[in-house]
């Protein structure tokens, strides 16, 4: 095929008519590359879980565990910036001279990556003209360790990786009045946000809970989709 004719072949399978489309660009390796439509972040699912499969129960061991507090679960992060911020014991709902036998210790178990959009394929002209959809979603277990178990950051960033164009932040509330037990959905689309998007900074926030033994909050199916067309179109 010509260049002339991957070019077209990219314009009319991604419905990129009213999209800037230089010749410049080598669009052959553009196709092949399928910057568009699938998945752009790496190892979306490090924990190993299939959000098609329901979570699996909490472990709950006969014998406590008597070695030292967990605070990350086991997973191959490869792709993935990870921290753990444990935090302080509550106390808050304690009543002014009760006994207190244990507590349960909370940590968030932060994950991060960087998505960079012209390594991915993308181009320019696309970006700052078009401005195509930026697709997110991402799955969390419904694990009812805490009312504030999961938190969502997503920013659309410039080129010098610092300039926010756009950002979408998430932090639900649980309700615990009843077990479901399930994955629980998180999207949002990005759309109209402005030229100079280079990058898309992905980050989430899982709770985990040590008591006796570790608790999990568990994810999977972290998404970044660039879509070849606009809301407004």
């Amino acid at each position: 095929m010509s260049a002339a004719e991957w070019k077209t072949k990219c314009e009319v399978e991604w419905s990129l008519q009213r999209a800037p489309m230089p010749d410049s660009l080598d669009w052959k390796s553009i196709y092949q590359a399928k910057p568009l439509w699938r998945n752009l972040v790496k190892n979306p699912a490090p924990l190993g879980l299939s959000k098609d499969t329901p979570p699996p129960e909490p472990d709950l061991p006969a014998v406590p565990s008597h070695g030292p507090p967990r605070f990350q679960p086991d997973g191959d992060f490869t792709g993935w910036s990870t921290s753990t911020e444990v935090l302080p014991y509550d106390t808050s709902g304690i009543p002014a001279g009760a006994v207190i036998c244990q507590l349960p210790q909370y940590s968030w178990f932060t994950m991060e990556q960087v998505v960079d959009l012209k390594a991915e394929g993308l181009w320019e002209e696309l970006l700052d003209t078009f401005q195509p959809e930026i697709a997110i979603q991402d799955w969390y277990e419904e694990s009812q360790i805490h009312d504030s178990i999961y938190q969502l950051h997503v920013k659309l960033l410039g080129a010098d990786k610092s300039t926010v164009i756009s950002e979408h932040t998430v932090s639900p509330t649980e309700d615990r009045s009843t077990y479901s037990h399930t994955w629980k959905e998180v999207s949002y689309v990005f759309s109209d946000y402005g030229p100079g998007v280079r990058y898309v900074h992905f980050q989430h926030r899982l709770k985990n809970s040590f008591l006796n033994s570790f608790f999990p909050t568990l994810f999977t199916s972290s998404s970044v989709m660039v879509r070849p067309f606009r809301a407004s179109s």
